[in-house]
């Protein structure tokens, strides 16, 4: 995937705001199990009171509370408190919220800083707490008496009743009553400030409603508020999902189109030599699915590679906050997971790779059994191939079997795991709740947050199931692009001349394909002039069409050179050398549209009249007008749906559409009968008469009348001249012309 990362580059912007919106999911649905925490312990048990600092106390039980405070906490309450005489016009803004404001003077809470607030809450719950019990242990002898000796001295079972405890509490000497509230600290250490807060939580609850306060209201606004910013939250989480997939959709879907464009780009450029090195159905395998396979993973990897580590560690650090006893949990279950994960990997590795090789195979059958089925048909070879695809078949399902059966394995493991710690969870957190060191809502929240991260680790898993197969694409595709062609233009080129001839000359040349062992070109030297015809003839295999091959530089020449009009060909760029030549293929080949797209294919902007001579020069004009939509006609993929004549006849006009100087016939007129091939030479010579025509051909007839043949032999010119000439010189070529011409026709 590395040697890919050059695509990512265009469209980082939209990655880092993939990110961005990433870390903010990850923040909304990590703020959700802390808000139903927050539901469970507040909303619920605490009657939706989540502070131990009321918003209104009486000034009785503020005072009473002072007294249990240590000398800081003191200033802050006072400074966090105001108060508020009843009867005044101090008080009138309050009354409708704490009826009792009438006939009672009351504190009320005031704005001051959240540090401050969150300094004076422990101190404060822990004094209430002791008033409460005083005040429960003189209204009950029973816990008077437990409590005997419990506050400095005071047997409070036998305090006279009337008498008013607190107030001589108050009127200890400072000492003493340090110490109270040292004990009183002390007593409560155990439970932790949190626990404290919220049994502290339940006095404020009973203080609202000595004053009047609508408690059920207090519980119903806090449960609602709370549930709205769950509500919010999740709102934000969706509408960042649908921005993420959106935009990690656009950049796959763009890093695809690029990658396809370059692998088209560089296939384009290939000489024969890559396309030696890389088969069609390999290369199409690359450009489509292969592609497929990095848009995916690039879709995966921006919406769960991205997310999964910050769920993880987010709610990693979401625990660790609540200081929770069960991190372990948490623990076990990750490690058994990363262990599953990797034994996975291991297995599973070695079969990605194979797959690509095997949808490369399949590939390569299917084409050519749907390309050569007339063959097959013909030869009766529909079981053989039959058996063929079926192996190439099976062998793909066996593996993606394995794989398919790998996922089916791991899939209920990981679930089981995940059930496991769910169980694991409630039953220790059960526990905890009991021995009060937890909150129910704690660990409703700590499940929430377990579940999260071991999801994050089920993402990360299937990514590394996913990563594979893409990285084996990526290198396939890598592969292609790395690839330097071997013809390339140079650095510096020259430039023909404005006034073009058209004179081709081989000096000394010689050639061997890539990683053969032999020449198959030996020391050919020849020039063709414009103006005339050079001919190549020779049995099959002789060379005659790597010659023509070495013109338009499909191949270089290994020793020697190509000069055409004086200038090699290897220092003129590839598209100006191939702008002068009309080049019509061993094999024709017709594209999917009309014969007038496939005849404009050499010259866009032919007029309709250079259309006409050409397929009247090519000797198509009467098929094509025995059509009732003309040169509209549809041409089938390939040209299917025409006779190899006419698909051969108008690849010739294709190629006199361009009026080029240089024409090269590579075996063109095969597929034509007698009379036609005669009647388009005859009308080649009489169009084409400044032009440099070379052809290749196995018929005698087509060149009878050529001003040069060559005659070639393993590689090498054997004979050179007219067609009388080398009757009488040239043993070669005497004895195709006897295979081919009655012996009254040469003479």
């Amino acid at each position: 995937m590395v040697r890919l990362a050059r695509y990512v580059k265009p469209y980082l912007p939209l990655v880092l705001i993939t990110i961005f919106l990433l870390f903010a999911q990850a923040n909304f649905d990590l703020a959700l199990p802390d808000y139903l925490s927050k539901i469970v312990n507040t909303g619920i048990q605490q009657g939706g009171v989540d502070t131990a600092l009321p918003k209104a106390i009486r000034q009785t039980e503020f005072d009473r509370i002072l007294i249990f405070l240590s000398a800081e906490d003191k200033a802050r309450a006072r400074e966090a408190y105001v108060l508020v005489e009843p009867g005044t016009p101090e008080a009138d803004p309050y009354l409708a919220d704490y009826p009792a404001l009438t006939d009672r003077a009351a504190y009320i809470f005031k704005p001051v800083d959240q540090a401050a607030v969150d300094a004076l809450s422990p101190g404060f719950a822990k004094a209430w707490l002791a008033v409460s019990g005083i005040e429960e242990a003189l209204a009950d002898p029973e816990k008077a008496a437990a409590l005997s000796g419990g506050v400095q001295g005071f047997d409070l079972s036998k305090v006279p009743a009337g008498m008013d405890v607190f107030a001589l509490l108050g009127q200890m000497p400072a000492a003493n009553l340090q110490q109270i509230t040292d004990a009183t600290n002390e007593k409560f250490s155990a439970l932790g400030d949190k626990l404290v807060v919220q049994s502290a939580a339940r006095l404020v609850k009973a203080e609202y409603q000595v004053l009047g306060v609508d408690t059920a209201r207090v519980q119903n606004d806090y449960i609602v508020g709370m549930g709205g910013w769950m509500l919010g939250l999740t709102l934000l989480s969706a509408a960042c999902t649908i921005a993420v997939g959106y935009l990690s959709a656009l950049t796959a879907a763009g890093m695809a189109r690029d990658i396809r464009r370059d692998v088209f780009k560089k296939v384009e450029g290939f000489s024969n030599a890559e396309f030696d090195s890389f088969s069609t159905a390999s290369l199409i395998t690359r450009s489509t699915n292969d592609v497929t396979q990095i848009q995916m993973v690039v879709v995966m990897t921006m919406r769960m590679v991205f997310y999964a580590p910050l769920m993880g560690i987010g709610g990693v650090i979401r625990v660790m906050e609540r200081d929770s006893s069960m991190w372990w949990l948490i623990a076990v279950a990750v490690l058994v997971l990363v262990s599953l994960i990797a034994t996975v990997f291991v297995v599973a590795l070695p079969k990605f790779r194979m797959t690509q090789t095997l949808i490369d195979r399949l590939n390569l059958v299917a084409r050519e059994n749907l390309a050569g089925m007339l063959v097959v048909r013909a030869f009766a070879m529909e079981p053989f191939e039959e058996k063929r695809f079926d192996k190439a078949n099976l062998d793909l399902t066996a593996v993606s079997l394995f794989v398919n059966r790998v996922m089916v394995i791991m899939m209920p493991l990981m679930m089981l795991i995940m059930n496991g710690l769910s169980l694991a969870v409630i039953w220790v957190g059960a526990h905890q709740v009991a021995e009060a060191n937890m909150q129910v809502g704690d660990m409703m929240a700590f499940l929430q947050y377990a579940m999260q991260i071991v999801m994050s680790f089920l993402m990360l898993s299937m990514m590394f199931i996913i990563l594979p197969r893409a990285s084996v694409s990526a290198d396939r595709i890598a592969d292609v692009l790395a690839v330097e062609p071997a013809i390339r233009d140079p650095q510096k080129p020259e430039r023909f001349l404005k006034v073009f001839a058209g004179l081709v000359e081989f000096r000394n040349v010689s050639f061997r394909y890539p990683e053969a062992d032999e020449d198959v070109l030996h020391d050919i030297n020849f020039t063709a002039h414009p103006g005339q015809t050079t001919a190549l003839i020779g049995a099959t295999g002789a060379g005659k069409s790597t010659v023509v091959n070495l013109i338009p530089r499909f191949y270089d020449v290994t020793a020697g050179a190509i000069l055409v009009d004086g200038i090699d060909i290897r220092e003129v760029t590839q598209h100006d050398l191939r702008d002068m030549i009309g080049y019509v293929p061993q094999k024709s080949v017709l594209f999917s549209g009309t014969i007038e797209s496939n005849l404009r294919y050499a010259d866009a902007g032919a007029s309709g009249e250079k259309l006409a001579l050409a397929t009247q020069i090519a000797q198509a004009t009467e098929f094509v007008e025995s059509n009732p939509e003309g040169m509209a006609a549809a041409i089938a993929q390939g040209g299917q749906n025409v006779s190899g004549g006419q698909k051969q006849r108008l690849s010739i006009a294709r190629a006199l559409v361009k009026q080029p100087p240089i024409y090269i016939f590579d075996d063109s007129f095969s597929a034509l009968d007698l009379k036609t091939d005669a009647a388009l030479r005859r009308a080649l010579h009489e169009h084409t008469q400044n032009s440099t025509l070379l052809i290749v051909t196995q018929r005698v007839s087509t060149i009878m009348n050529a001003e040069q043949i060559l005659v070639l032999d393993e590689g090498r010119i054997v004979g050179r001249g007219t067609h009388p000439e080398l009757l009488n010189s040239c043993e070669i070529y005497r004895e195709i012309a006897l295979s081919q011409l009655a012996q009254e026709a040469l003479a």
